[in-house]
């Protein structure tokens, strides 16, 4: 499906440039103005400061006078009010609309209409759209700044589609292998017997709790490394200084 995002009437620079980078990090490249307040916006220092980067989506974006211009070629029509209109399309969130759009796939260009800052959108554009996106905000402050508002509704549109692979920082963790660990636990035995803490006259359950631990814990065998050394240090501890004639 081509998505394409339609601010009308933009009157902060800025906010065309976080638009731009709200775009590009969810994958998204069609960005329209409809009468911005500043011809140059797409040139403002500014708005390049707030893209961020996107200065791709900034130099492919085009401005143009009309909602009609705007609207070339577009099969589905997402307004974005928090204020339902009478008369006007149904209201749904972003989630309850977008996912079953495109799992239908009818949509062939689907368009996200953006009103003003200062004024938000007119009746008459909403009423022109399929449906009117609400972003479910907290009821007692649910104004949203326009870059925010398109980075919630490309995410969600992006999750709709699909979504991005998410990796991992860091290379999967390779737990120890039990013998690994039984030989620790057996380390760790000896040495809370140096420092006085297990009785090997009562045992009790300890040791059979401390494998559940240490199972759980699935530890590394740097992991395991470390408890080594711990141990070690336990029974040096226990031993006293060098040299000390009571060891």
């Amino acid at each position: 499906m081509r998505t394409r995002f339609i601010l009308i009437q933009t009157s902060h620079a800025g906010n065309v440039g976080a638009a731009a980078r709200a775009m590009k990090t969810m994958g998204f490249e069609d960005l329209v103005l409809v009468a911005p307040r500043w011809a140059n916006v797409l040139r403002r220092e500014e708005t390049i400061q707030r893209a961020s980067g996107a200065l791709d989506v900034l130099t492919n974006a085009r401005i143009v006078e009309t909602l009609d211009e705007a609207l070339d070629g577009v099969t589905h029509l997402c307004a974005t009010a928090m204020i339902p209109r009478d008369f006007g399309p149904p209201t749904r969130t972003p989630r309850e609309h977008l996912e079953p759009l495109a799992k239908a796939g009818d949509a062939q260009h689907v368009a996200f209409l953006f009103g003003s800052e200062r004024f938000g959108m007119r009746n008459e554009d909403v009423y022109r759209c399929n449906v009117a996106l609400s972003i479910p905000t907290d009821p007692k402050f649910g104004s949203l700044n326009l870059g925010a508002a398109i980075q919630v509704v490309a995410y969600e549109w992006r999750l709709a589609l699909g979504g991005y692979e998410v990796r991992d920082a860091t290379a999967p963790v390779q737990a120890a292998d039990a013998q690994s660990v039984a030989g620790m636990l057996d380390h760790w035995e000896r040495s809370l017997v140096d420092i006085g803490f297990l009785d090997p006259a009562a045992p009790k359950k300890l040791m059979p709790r401390l494998q559940q631990l240490f199972n759980r814990a699935q530890p590394t065998p740097e992991e395991i490394h470390i408890l080594r050394g711990i141990a070690k240090a336990m029974t040096d501890a226990a031993k006293g200084p060098k040299g000390d004639s009571s060891s």
